[in-house]
Parts: C-alpha cells; sequence; structure tokens
C-alpha cells in the first residue's frame, strides 16, 4: 500500500485507539499522515472495553459519537455467586447523573475490537490511510525528518513520527527511551472473549474464591456482542493455558457452569497488570502516545482513554504546526501537558486495581486540565467557576450547545455577560450570551482539544494569545 518514496507529514506507527483517533484528527485538518500497523489486521479482542464520559466528549468531537453509543450500551449490575446461587448485588461504579455541562455521565461499553472498527472507518471516511503488515525495525532521524525502516518493503520517510505502537512499542526501544514502573500484580490474568450458555444477559457474573489458594472468575456480557468477557487470576508462576479446553476447565472449576457451557473462545490472552509511564513522550521528530507512552492495570478502565486522549492533544498541535504556521515550540507542550496527566491516571488505575479507590468521579477524567501548562493565560484576578486550563464544559449559549460550536479543528471564542468579543476572524467563530452558570462571564478561548487556552475580559487579549503561539500573523 506504502509506495517507495511515499513521504506523507506525519507517519503513525499502530492501529490501536491512539494511532487511529490520531489519524481521523489529523485528516480532518487536512495534514497527510500514514497509520502502519505490523499485524496484518485489527486488535481482535475486547480487552479495553469501557469508553469514559470524557473520551465520549473527544468521540463526540471526531465524528464517532452516534456510531459508538450505536455500537454499546451501559454496564450491568455485578452479580455475586456462590455455589450456584445469586447472593447478592455488587455496583461497579459509583453513579452519577448527566447534567447540561457533562452530559456523558458514565462509562459506555464497547469491545475494542468494535471501538477499532468505528475509529478505522471514520479514519477512512475522511480519506485516512493504513498499511498493515508493517513493522517497524528501526527509526533514524535528522533535523528535517523522520525515516522508518521495515521488516520488509520501502523505507517510509515523514516529519514526524508518532509512535503508537502499544506497550512494547519497538519505537520507543528503537530510542532508548526506558519506562519506570511497576508490577501491579505478579498473579497472571487470563482475559477471554466467550461464547458461553447457561448466563443471562443482565448482569456482570461475579464467581469468588471458593478455597485458600483459588481465583476469582468474573463474566461480563459485552454491550452490542453475543459475547462474554471471562476475567479469571491465577497463582504467581501460573502457566495459562489459553486453549478452549483450558478455558473450558477454569470457568468449570470456578462457577456452577459446566464446561460444555463454553461453546467458543473468540481470543484469549494472559498479562501481568503492571503501571509503567516512559521516561519521556518525545525524541526530537518523535513522540510516543498510548500505550507506547504509559501501561495500566485494566482496572478502572483509564488504559485506552488516556491514549485517545494523548491522540487528541497532540493531534491539533501537529496540525497547528504542519498546516497552520504556528511555531515548532508548540509541540514541546505535549509532553509538559501529557505526561503528567498520564502520571496521575497511572496512579488511580493501580489505585483502584487494588481496592483502595471506587469507580467514580475520578476515573470519568472530566476533571483532567492544563492549569500549569505553559500554554494557559488566565488573566482574571477572580475567576469564576471555569478557569484557563479546564475542560470546557457543555452547555447552551444565546440558543447554541456548546459542544456544537466546538466540534471540529477550531479554535472558539465565548463571550459572556457584558465582555466585548474582538473579531478573530472566520477560523475563530465566536459564540455570545449572557453570564453563564458553568463559567460565570468574561472571554473564553477554547483550544480545539476542548480546554480553555486563555480566559480574560481584555478583547485584546485573545489576538495577542494567539499571536504568541504563532497562530495569528
Amino acid at each position: 500500500m506504502t509506495a517507495h518514496g511515499d513521504t506523507p507529514d506525519v507517519l503513525i506507527v499502530g492501529a490501536g485507539p491512539a494511532g487511529l483517533a490520531l489519524g481521523i484528527d489529523l485528516a480532518r485538518r487536512g495534514v497527510d499522515a500514514l497509520v502502519v500497523e505490523r499485524a496484518d489486521g485489527l486488535f481482535p479482542g475486547s480487552r479495553g472495553k469501557g469508553i469514559q464520559p470524557r473520551t465520549m466528549e473527544v468521540f463526540d468531537d471526531l465524528g464517532v459519537l452516534g456510531a459508538v453509543r450505536a455500537a454499546g450500551g451501559t454496564y450491568p449490575v455485578g452479580m455475586i455467586w456462590q455455589d450456584g446461587q445469586r447472593v447478592g448485588e455488587h455496583r461497579m461504579f459509583d453513579p452519577a447523573e448527566a447534567s447540561e455541562d457533562s452530559p456523558y455521565n458514565e462509562p459506555w461499553m464497547v469491545p475494542q475490537w468494535r471501538t477499532q472498527e468505528i475509529l478505522r472507518a471514520r479514519l477512512e471516511e475522511l480519506g485516512g490511510r493504513i498499511a498493515f503488515g508493517r513493522e517497524v525495525t528501526g527509526v533514524v532521524q535528522d533535523g528535517e525528518g523522520v525515516t522508518a525502516r521495515f521488516t520488509s518493503g520501502a523505507d517510509v520517510r515523514a516529519r514526524y513520527l508518532v509512535a503508537a505502537d502499544g506497550g512494547r512499542s519497538a519505537v520507543r526501544r528503537a530510542l532508548g527511551i526506558g519506562m519506570t514502573g511497576e508490577t501491579v500484580d505478579p498473579n497472571p490474568t487470563l482475559v477471554a472473549d466467550l461464547r458461553i450458555t447457561g448466563l443471562d444477559r443482565d448482569n456482570w457474573h461475579v464467581f469468588p474464591p471458593r478455597g485458600e489458594g483459588e481465583g476469582f472468575l468474573a463474566v461480563c456480557p459485552l454491550a452490542g456482542t453475543e459475547d462474554f468477557q471471562a476475567v479469571a487470576r491465577f497463582p504467581e508462576g501460573t502457566s495459562v493455558d489459553l486453549s478452549l479446553d483450558g478455558v473450558r476447565k477454569v470457568v468449570a472449576a470456578r462457577s456452577h457452569l459446566a464446561a460444555e457451557d463454553v461453546t467458543e473462545v473468540r481470543w484469549a490472552s494472559d498479562f501481568r497488570p503492571r503501571a509503567a509511564l516512559a521516561d519521556r513522550f518525545r525524541d526530537g521528530r518523535v513522540f510516543l502516545a498510548g500505550d507506547a507512552a504509559h501501561v495500566h492495570s485494566p482496572a478502572g478502565g483509564q488504559g485506552l482513554n488516556t491514549s485517545v486522549q494523548d491522540a487528541y492533544n497532540l493531534g491539533w498541535k501537529l496540525g497547528a504546526v504542519l498546516r497552520d504556521g504556528a511555531d515548532a515550540a508548540l509541540l514541546d507542550t505535549y509532553e509538559e501537558e501529557r505526561r503528567p496527566v498520564a502520571a496521575d491516571m497511572l496512579a488511580l488505575s493501580t489505585s483502584v486495581h487494588r481496592g483502595q479507590t471506587r469507580r467514580g468521579g475520578a476515573t470519568r477524567q472530566l476533571d483532567l486540565g492544563y492549569r500549569e501548562s505553559s500554554l494557559t493565560e488566565e488573566t482574571r484576578e477572580a475567576p469564576g467557576p471555569v478557569r484557563a486550563g479546564d475542560r470546557a464544559p457543555d452547555g447552551t449559549v444565546g440558543g447554541v450547545r456548546l459542544f456544537d460550536a466546538f466540534r471540529g479543528p477550531h479554535w472558539t471564542l465565548l463571550a459572556l455577560g457584558s465582555a466585548q468579543a474582538p473579531d478573530l476572524g472566520e477560523a475563530v467563530p465566536v459564540v455570545r450570551g449572557p453570564a453563564h452558570e458553568a463559567y460565570g462571564t468574561g472571554l473564553f478561548l477554547v483550544r480545539p482539544d476542548g480546554y480553555v487556552g486563555w480566559a480574560g475580559a481584555s478583547a485584546t487579549g485573545p489576538g495577542a494569545y494567539l499571536t504568541r503561539l504563532g497562530l495569528r500573523p
């Protein structure tokens, strides 16, 4: 698919959630990007199945929210079983009410393979490209670009390269970037997508250990499919059998189900939960995103979501530099903004895994922001409820839904109350209205990724801010 001499602006290594989301964001900005994937197809398993509310907002902007909602569903209530009897419900998540400023209030379950199919379709709809069977073996860069070498086929030269090739990232290793972390749990964990009879699809079925030295089993119906996801833990040092017979034995030993109730194993994997953070997210013209930059325990559903939001942060910055004439120094803010967030989310995932934190407000990722970023300018002496660096809430201003106004690759200026909005040109639409409960009053310049970059009262402030970033003559 990639001809010799193909020179995209951006080469994205890895067709997982981060790579595909970045490809979409760049494609809608008119940036020529090529996604390469070492496998012959997309990842086939359900692994990252929980999409958090903040990522739903990102998917709204990227144009895939409708498909994601149609493909999935809410998480079922947990049901505890003992000796073949239902003994009580277990709520996996603290409840939250949807509100005008946060319309998506709970995790949405979609198997990872389906999320990736949706992202791929959107990428190709926008003219984006994926080349499968392309395994990177080396990366060489200079002052003008990056050359990637592969096990077979021609080299690819690009102005920038983004490594989104997973926790064992070949690109990260080629650059010699270390990862610092810990084993969260030394016990091997089986994750498998099954077809199973004898269980309803209304509950997330949990089978606690029956005795000393035995592990638990959890079987969750995967929304939008006929499959279940089974998760089972084993004692340290166990060799996990991923075959149909092996999985059947585990289910039969740990539940009231018979081995033959498992009719098919569609995908299976074993892993040891760990948490690790790359020592840096950038090396020259190469950026790390997703699992290549941070590896999470699956508890709490933070890995896929943090990965997509890495892409969302980097996409607009690459677009600004490659298409809008912004100073390349803007790209320095990717690591500055995302590495602290990834560190916080790793700590959260580990805490949830160890039973120290409930799945609740923090796991929804709506409170993440960039107040300390060098891109953030808060010029008011007495800021209101939303400050520069915060996520820009949804709401209705002057009859306009804000998420509708924000949707797309542009900046947006909100002028609330008596604040006088400057004319920043067609590229920065203005939404005017009275003081708003979620925001208060003032001018709010909202970044393409839905965070407030600048906030104040001065009509000259937004223009000066964009000029500082090199986004305005």
